[in-house]
């Protein structure tokens, strides 16, 4: 009978984020990761070819973990739909440093990004409920918010600031009113 599996692929992942949310991506190693489980590296290389493949997965569960955020943000009902979005991926900045700047600041030059996304497109779609806008004027209205809201999430994950939750909502707010003004939205 072949020996039980005690380290699963599961394992490996969660132990592997738990290294990055303490010690950054810098920490994705084999042996980093045997040590946080107690075992040999042999684990980690029976459950993913390359050490890319473990980072890959990696990613998803942050991933998952930041549509986590965007959901229970949504769901309270706190913001309207479009701002809760913006809200949740500044929150995610704050409280998940390490794993925001994993998955939205890192160099991502080599790697093929779909020109498009789901969370794009739903995006989008918000604006154009919202402001009456279509085609390429709701797609940068989109951008422009986004860009402004990430740099304020970029100042949350690097420490360069802490703002108080109701002034980063009034920034939303007032940024998003400026966007409808500037495209003649009153």
């Amino acid at each position: 009978m072949p020996p039980k599996v005690r380290i699963s692929k599961e394992d490996i992942v969660t132990a592997a984020v738990a290294l990055v949310r303490k010690d950054g991506v810098q920490a994705i190693n084999a042996r980093n990761i045997a040590s946080a489980l107690n075992c040999s590296t042999q684990p980690v290389f029976s459950n993913f070819a390359t050490m890319d493949d473990l980072r890959n997965a990696v990613v998803e569960a942050a991933d998952a973990l930041y549509r986590e955020y965007m959901q229970r943000e949504t769901e309270s009902g706190a913001y309207p739909p479009y701002k809760a979005s913006g809200m949740a991926y500044i929150r995610f900045a704050k409280e998940e440093k390490e794993l925001f700047k994993l998955l939205y600041m890192r160099d991502r030059s080599a790697e093929n990004i779909p020109e498009q996304t789901d969370t794009g497109d739903q995006m989008e779609a918000m604006v154009r409920g919202n402001t009456g806008l279509d085609g390429s004027d709701a797609k940068l209205f989109h951008l422009e918010m986004w860009a402004y809201v990430h740099g304020i999430a970029a100042m949350f994950a690097t420490g360069y600031l802490d703002l108080d939750w109701d002034l980063v909502s009034k920034m939303l707010t007032d940024a998003y009113q400026g966007l409808r003004k500037q495209y003649g939205m009153e």
